[in-house]
């Protein structure tokens, strides 16, 4: 050996073994991930309690102050339960519950009246215009249902996903969304939702039906609790969902895996922004009655960075950090870490763009994405690129850390575009 490299050889041991010291174990890295999420799902809780709050006000007292509280409120109750969805995927029993709290997009015509523009029917929903605020007695795959009292087991158990169709969403937050801010008419032109806070005053009712309609909303606000109390249990010390992941740590780091990825490619880059700017739809717009979407796009990006460095930014103000994938990565490849913090730092960039459109410019995503926007289609597919780029840069840690290979969730409008119709 040369005497230069001799000299060379002792530091380069200590760095060696400062990288093995440093790597975070498997189980404390799913640990921390667990109490991620269970704080993720907490502050969700308590954004939609004070969403029921809110919506108790509305009905109270209906005005326009007392409406415009309560779409502030769904929309901070939007920024925690976005950054969640990085646990969807991989966690079967996160994945199965999701359904009842964030399902689109609906036809909305089977809660309340909508415009003419609409339509009156629908061959693959039977209760596309079924206005079950204004209807006591509903007909359901030929049975005759009892509407009369709006409650929370009324939209749970009998109303959502009615007759086996998915468009019937009957809760969670975009059936809350559609009540607050009723239909946006505007196409992909300027303007959200506009639904008068008349529509819950019972002495002066502009559309008819205002107990009921107030009904609804404290049903469906109040269900989001319950369902969102039901998932923090879960990430609990002994909850079902933190016991499945540590039952097998390499399993486990898959799993966290899947979900990055999933959200990533599938999800967010395919089903909820590449299909509506190949339609050029403002229907498959996220939040399309309150053009919130640039946030929620925002946030769920962030919520997949947040579970691979292990920091989130809770609603009271402090911030948790601990074990992370992150640190597990880098102690195996450094590089690989840090293409994929390169990444994830990129698509926020390029999902600020969306929002500085939004709040700065005046510009929302339904009209990013409309047919002619060439400016606004292209920050929109940048932001998708930059998504699918992440995505390959979540796969290829598989390898990193001799993981078997994972299955993330793909889209028709990524994968087989001359399907999309």
């Amino acid at each position: 050996m040369h005497r230069h490299l001799k000299h060379l050889a002792a530091p380069l041991l200590l760095l060696s073994a400062s990288l093995a010291q440093a790597a975070p174990d498997a189980r404390a890295v799913l640990g921390h991930y667990a109490d991620l999420a269970h704080a993720v799902y907490s502050d969700s809780l308590t954004t939609a309690q004070a969403l029921h709050s809110a919506a108790e006000q509305l009905v109270a007292k209906p005005s326009e102050a007392t409406l415009e509280a309560a779409r502030t409120a769904w929309r901070a109750a939007r920024v925690p339960y976005q950054q969640s969805e990085a646990f969807r995927f991989g966690n079967p029993i996160v994945d199965e519950w999701e359904g009842k709290v964030n399902a689109w997009p609906l036809d909305e015509g089977l809660i309340d009246y909508v415009a003419a523009s609409y339509g009156d029917e629908s061959e693959e929903n039977p209760l596309y215009t079924a206005n079950v605020i204004a209807s006591p007695a509903l007909v359901i795959s030929g049975t005759t249902i009892d509407a009369e009292q709006i409650t929370p087991a009324l939209l749970a158990e009998t109303l959502h996903e009615a007759d086996g169709v998915e468009s019937n969403v009957a809760t969670g937050y975009h059936a809350v969304e559609f009540l607050l801010w009723g239909q946006d008419l505007n196409g992909n032109g300027p303007g959200a939702g506009a639904r008068p806070a008349s529509d819950f005053d019972t002495a002066h009712c502009s559309w008819g039906h205002c107990d009921r309609r107030g009904a609804y909303l404290l049903a469906a606000t109040q269900l989001l609790v319950d369902d969102l109390s039901w998932m923090v249990a879960q990430w609990e010390a002994n909850g079902a969902a933190r016991s499945q992941l540590m039952a097998d740590p390499q399993a486990g780091i898959s799993t966290i895996l899947v979900g990055m990825g999933s959200l990533s490619y599938g999800e967010l880059a395919g089903e909820r922004m590449k299909l509506g700017l190949m339609l050029h739809d403002p229907e498959e717009e996220h939040d399309c009655f309150s053009d919130n979407t640039h946030w929620s796009h925002y946030h769920d990006a962030l919520g997949i960075q947040n579970v691979y460095t292990g920091h989130y930014s809770r609603v009271d103000g402090s911030r948790m950090q601990g074990p992370s994938l992150s640190a597990l990565v880098a102690a195996h490849n450094p590089e690989a870490d840090k293409n994929l913090r390169d990444h994830l730092a990129a698509t926020l960039a390029k999902m600020q763009v969306l929002v500085d459109s939004a709040e700065k410019e005046g510009v929302a995503y339904d009209q990013l994405i409309g047919p002619g926007n060439q400016s606004g289609n292209a920050k929109v597919l940048a932001a998708v690129e930059a998504l699918v780029d992440q995505a390959r840069a979540i796969e290829a840690t598989v390898a990193v850390l001799d993981l078997a290979p994972i299955a993330i969730e793909g889209s028709d409008s990524l994968d087989a575009p001359h399907k999309v119709r």
